[in-house]
């Protein structure tokens, strides 16, 4: 495999089907590169927004759906091009240690201060069912203490 493919895989962004992109600016094009899927995306949308074409056409000519058009489409306009990126795999935040769960622990914690992360992840499975790291407790147990430092809105 070239270099660019496998920087393109290592950073999520290899076009899974290259040979579906059909649209004309990427044939034979030493710039235009089908295996770059932040760059079809953003061509994709392009061609709409500039181009006039419509989203059923250039969806079908970039190898996409519809629907991948409206999502790269509110990606950019949300993220610019960073937001074509992929974001990172996996659960986005706890998702096992809820806020119910935590006040929980927190309350068992508070009743009993000998009580260690390790106690507390078995409390949390006797009563909740869920499986979870002493160490996922530890920290989801000091983010709980932490003041809010959201923006607030006015």
């Amino acid at each position: 495999m070239d270099p660019k493919a496998e920087a393109l895989r290592q950073s999520r962004t290899l076009n899974p089907r290259p040979e579906a992109v059909t649209d004309e600016v990427f044939a034979g094009s030493d710039f235009f590169d089908p295996r770059d899927l932040v760059q079809v995306k953003y061509e994709m949308v392009r061609r709409v927004r500039e181009d006039g074409v419509s989203v059923s056409s250039a969806a079908a000519a970039f190898g996409l759906s519809r629907q991948s058009w409206y999502q790269a489409a509110a990606a950019l306009d949300e993220g610019g091009l960073p937001g074509l990126l992929p974001g990172k795999p996996g659960p986005r935040g706890a998702h096992k240690l809820t806020g119910g769960v935590v006040e929980y622990l927190r309350a068992l914690a508070a009743s009993d201060p000998a009580l260690r992360p390790a106690g507390l992840a078995e409390a949390a499975q006797q009563r909740f069912g869920i499986h979870v790291h002493p160490r996922s407790v530890e920290r989801a147990l000091t983010r709980s203490q932490e003041p809010d430092r959201s923006p607030k809105s006015s």
